[in-house]
């Protein structure tokens, strides 16, 4: 990438989201990386890890559980309590101390999870009894997931009242917005999915029906924090936690058309499959940027050189990278400096104290 090619581009320029202004429009992605305390808290190695990577013009939290039956994998943070609401509280000062915007994501896991994990033992629940063919981490490693329970109809007003409650939580906490996790094969990805949803009552069935959750989730939002400060994660061709549908395009233009009537700030779309390649399947992403009026954050196997063309085609707004904050704290210096990037190894991903998290060094000129 030569350097007039940077000199040129709107990438690390300013830009606007709602009534925030992001520094520049690389987003770090939410990142899992196991290291919650007890109790589910974000701990002082949590504050300096995304301090450290405030130069993002926005970043997106590891996925946050809204309740303990949204938990499913061992060590990971969740906005429901006191303690949790002060573990993250500490986190957003040091970002917003650093200069950075740092949003919650919002998360379920739905049937990506196993009794390990589950308060009291009990089942992991989802929108049918269809038994996953993938693995929950628990603190005894990586177990089969069980068939799940299907909520029943009247359970539904309580997890949408969890995700409330967990999106009041955030701005206790001092996030600057949220964004619902509705990718990935996890709970609202589990309705939306025909291939995921069997039911026969107002949440299954019709695409209606099937993306009536994602809609009454984010409506709930909408009482907690302004539209701006809303996004949505969504993966339209992802078959990540073993999920399917039977026609991406429809089901996904639905969900993205209900999101541009709420007027939410951005849209989040992996194009491709979850932590893997940029197999785009025919699906139109183009047309699925055109269908929504607020900003479109593209994510998945971005390179700097795919960033600048998204931009210069406006295929996206903003651009989230994922991976490459693991082990490149100032990744977006790295980038506009064309320097060399860590490619931090997997087995320091998930896991652990400060090692692999927060003792990554920042690029030296000269």
């Amino acid at each position: 990438m030569d350097t007039q090619t940077t000199q040129t581009t709107d990438l690390f320029s300013p830009v606007r989201l709602g009534s925030l202004t992001l520094k520049n429009r690389i987003t770090m992605a939410p990142l899992t990386r196991c290291r919650a305390g007890a109790g589910d808290v974000p701990l002082d190695i949590h504050a300096t890890y995304y301090a450290q990577r405030a130069g993002a013009g926005l970043i997106i939290s590891e996925a946050t559980n809204i309740s303990p039956q949204a938990k499913g994998y061992a060590w990971t943070p969740g906005i429901f309590t006191d303690a949790q609401v002060e573990g993250w509280r500490h986190v957003t000062d040091a970002v917003h101390a650093a200069g950075g915007l740092i949003y919650c994501q919002l998360w379920h896991v739905g049937r990506i999870s196993h009794n390990d994990v589950q308060e009291d033992g009990g089942l992991p629940v989802s929108a049918s009894a269809i038994k996953p063919k993938v693995k929950a981490f628990t603190e005894t490693g990586f177990k089969e997931c069980p068939t799940p329970r299907p909520l029943r109809t009247d359970e539904i007003a309580g997890v949408i009242a969890d995700y409330v409650h967990a999106a009041t939580c955030a701005k206790r906490a001092g996030f600057d917005g949220i964004e619902l996790h509705a990718a990935n094969g996890y709970l609202i990805d589990q309705f939306l999915r025909s291939k995921t949803n069997y039911r026969t009552d107002a949440y299954g069935g019709t695409l209606e029906n099937r993306v009536r959750l994602l809609r009454e989730v984010t409506e709930a939002l909408l009482t907690v924090w302004d539209a701006d400060r809303i996004g949505v994660r969504l993966a339209p061709v992802s078959h990540a936690n073993d999920v399917e549908d039977a026609d991406p395009t429809r089901t996904f233009h639905r969900a993205v058309e209900i999101l541009d009537q709420l007027n939410i700030g951005f849209i989040h779309i992996v194009e491709g499959e979850t932590i893997g390649p940029r197999n785009l399947q025919g699906f139109d992403f183009p047309a699925l940027r055109r269908s929504f009026r607020n900003l479109y954050m593209a994510n998945n196997g971005y390179t700097k050189a795919l960033a600048i063309e998204a931009r210069t085609t406006d295929a996206a707004d903003l651009i989230a990278f994922g991976r490459l904050w693991i082990g490149n704290p100032d990744l977006v210096e790295r980038l506009r400096l064309d320097e060399a990037l860590v490619d931090a190894p997997r087995e320091s991903w998930y896991g652990g104290g400060a090692a692999g998290y927060t003792d990554w060094p920042v690029f030296q000129a000269g």
